[in-house]
């Protein structure tokens, strides 16, 4: 056995050891990466391919950094009530916070 693939068995070994389920799907389908190859696809869509061609790796930096920016400060979520998911995670937090001693909410 490779050392790559013994690290992945006792890794699953431990996870199943521990009850946590390593995959939603099983080897080889595409529901692992669904969502990340979805999020990949709006990244490349968005900020680098309307930018070609960039000029370097700083380019693809600032690209990233602005677009990041937009997309957890300024994007408005429809699941979440057309807020940034940054305003939505705020409101959560502030809701789950324990109440100090005589202070109702």
């Amino acid at each position: 056995m490779k050392a790559a693939s013994l690290g992945s068995f006792t890794f699953t070994a431990h996870l199943i050891e521990v009850g946590i389920d390593a995959s939603i799907g099983t080897v080889g389908d595409a529901l692992d990466n669904a969502l990340m190859e979805s999020q990949i696809g709006l990244y490349k869509a968005e900020p680098i391919k309307p930018r070609k061609p960039s000029k370097g790796l700083s380019d693809v930096e600032v690209a990233t950094a602005e677009w990041v920016d937009w997309f957890n400060h300024q994007r408005l979520h429809t699941a979440i009530g057309h807020i940034p998911p940054t305003e939505h995670e705020t409101n959560d937090y502030a809701q789950h916070q324990p109440q100090p001693a005589g202070v109702s909410p």
